[in-house]
C-alpha cells in the first residue's frame, strides 16, 4: 500500500532543558566521539521518498551561525576527529562556508553528504576553498529510478554534475546509495556510474523505515531480499579494488553472512560489530539536539539540547545517548535473543529495529538470519500496522510474518545462495 504524498511538514520546535545525571560514570568519561554526523539544516531542494528526516522546510529553531560556530569548538574540545555535515542540504545553510573553515581551523576533518542538486561550480569552489575534504554524493539508481526516488526530474543528472563539479574544483568525491526494492537490481549499474565518476568510495546501506518511506513502505525491501543483495554487492567487490573504489557497507549492512570478511576486510575486527551510536557517533540535529546517532527518533533519543548544555555534558551525563554503553542482553528479542552472534551483534542497528517495531533488539535486515531461515525453508517479510506521525525521523510500526517460502520462490531462492556459494570459493 501506498499514500499520498504529504505535503512537506513543518518540523516541531526541539525539545528543551532535557534532565542530566548529576554526574557522570567512568565509562561516559572514557568513550568518546569520532564522528559527529551534524545536520546543519533539514532545508533542502528536494523530497525524497526514502527521507528518514522528511526534509524540505529548514526547522523553526535552527542554531544561527555564531551558535554552529560554537558548537565546533565544542565538538573539537570533546575530541571529535571527523564531522560530517548532512541535511536537508548542508549548503542551504547560509554560513556553511563560515562553518567548514571553522571545523578545519579546529584541526577536524570535514565531510559532507548531499543529493547534490544544487552543488553549482561556485558552491563546489566554496566547498574546496573552506577546507571540505570530501564529498558524498547520493545515487540511488539509474536515471528514472533516481529520479523517482528523489521526488525530480533531473535530479540525477544534477547529482553526477555535482561529482563532476566536486572532481573539477580539487576535491575528493565518493557516492552512496540506500538500497532498496527499487534499485536492487541496479547495483553494478550504479557501481559503473560512480566508479566513471570519479568516486573514491562507494557507501551502500539499506533504506529504513523511517521519515517518508512509511508514506511508500514498498520502497523497502523485504529481509529475504538479503539473499539476493548481499551476493550482488559481494561480486563487485574484487572490480571495486581493481579500480581503488573502496566499497564502505553502512551500519545496518549485512551482519555476519559469508561476505562479511570480504566487504569489511580493512575494519579493524574485520567483520561488523554492535551499534556505535553513542561510542563512536554522536548525531546533532539543526536546532541544537543531540543523540547518540543522527537516525535515531528524535523523541525517543534526544538527550539534550547545544543552548542549555554544554556537548561534554550531554555526552556523558543524558541517559538515551548511553544505551550502548550499558548492558544490552536483556533487551534481544525475537531471532536476535538466541542467535549465535547475539553477543557481539547486540540486535544489529538500533535505527532500523526501532524504526519497524518501536525498541531496539530485533533486526530482520540480517544476513545471517535470512540465510538460517532459509534452511529450514523459512522466510520474513514486513506489514505495515500503523504509519508514522509525519514529524522527522519519527516511524510507523511494522508487523514481522515469519512465514514458508512459496515453493516456486524457494527453489529460486536457493538456487542465487547456491550459485553465490560457489562463486565465493573460486574466490
Amino acid at each position: 500500500m501506498t499514500r499520498a504524498h504529504r505535503a512537506l511538514p513543518i518540523a516541531p520546535v526541539g525539545r528543551r532543558h532535557l534532565p542530566l545525571a548529576e554526574s557522570s560514570r567512568s565509562v561516559d568519561r572514557e568513550v568518546r566521539p569520532v564522528n559527529a554526523i551534524w545536520e546543519l539544516t533539514l532545508r533542502c531542494d528536494l523530497a525524497c521518498h526514502h527521507c528518514s528526516s522528511r526534509a524540505g522546510r529548514a526547522r523553526p529553531d535552527e542554531l544561527s551561525t555564531a551558535e554552529a560556530l560554537e558548537a565546533v569548538d565544542q565538538m573539537a574540545d570533546l575530541g571529535v576527529l571527523e564531522v560530517t555535515l548532512i541535511g536537508g542540504e548542508a549548503y542551504l545553510h547560509e554560513g556553511w562556508g563560515a562553518v567548514v573553515r571553522r571545523i578545519r581551523e579546529r584541526r577536524m576533518e570535514c565531510t559532507m553528504v548531499t543529493g547534490g542538486r544544487g552543488i553549482t561550480e561556485e558552491r563546489a569552489r566554496i566547498a574546496k576553498e573552506s577546507g571540505l575534504s570530501s564529498v558524498s554524493v547520493s545515487i540511488d539508481g539509474r536515471a528514472q529510478t533516481h529520479d523517482a526516488l528523489r521526488g525530480a526530474v533531473g535530479s540525477h543528472a544534477s547529482a553526477i554534475s555535482a561529482m563532476a563539479h566536486l572532481v573539477a574544483a580539487g576535491l575528493q568525491v565518493s557516492a552512496n546509495t540506500q538500497i532498496g526494492r527499487r534499485n536492487k537490481r541496479e547495483l553494478e549499474a550504479i557501481f559503473d556510474e560512480i566508479s566513471a565518476a570519479g568516486a573514491h568510495s562507494w557507501q551502500v546501506q539499506l533504506t529504513v523505515a523511517a521519515g517518508r518511506v512509511t508514506d511508500h513502505p514498498a520502497l523497502l525491501l523485504e529481509p529475504y531480499h538479503l539473499l539476493e543483495v548481499m551476493p550482488s554487492v559481494a561480486r563487485i567487490k574484487p572490480r571495486a579494488d581493481q579500480l581503488d573504489v573502496r566499497i564502505w557497507p553502512g551500519n545496518n549492512f549485512g551482519y555476519y553472512g559469508p561476505y562479511e570478511s570480504l566487504l569489511r576486510a580493512e575494519w579493524p575486527l574485520g567483520r561488523k560489530g554492535s551499534c556505535g551510536a553513542g561510542r563512536f557517533i554522536v548525531g546533532i540535529e539543526a536546532n541544537g539536539a543531540v543523540k547518540a546517532c543522527p537516525s535515531l527518533p528524535t523523541q525517543t533519543y534526544t538527550g539534550g539540547n547545544l543552548r542549555d548544555d554544554s556537548l561534554r555534558d550531554i555526552w556523558e551525563r543524558a541517559e538515551p545517548l548511553q544505551f550502548t554503553r550499558n548492558a544490552r542482553g536483556r533487551e534481544l528479542w525475537g531471532h536476535c535473543k538466541g542467535c549465535y552472534y547475539a553477543e557481539d551483534c547486540l540486535g544489529g542497528c538500533s535505527w532500523t529495529a526501532h524504526s519497524l517495531f518501536g525498541r531496539r533488539g530485533n533486526n530482520p535486515f540480517c544476513h545471517h538470519r535470512a540465510l538460517d531461515l532459509l534452511r529450514r525453508g523459512r522466510r520474513e517479510r514486513l506489514v505495515l500496522v500503523s504509519a508514522g506521525s509525519g514529524a522527522p525521523f519519527e516511524h510507523g510500526i511494522f508487523e514481522l510474518v515469519e512465514e514458508e517460502w512459496p515453493s516456486i520462490e524457494l527453489e529460486r531462492a536457493r538456487a542465487i545462495v547456491a550459485g553465490a556459494e560457489e562463486w565465493l570459493l573460486e574466490q
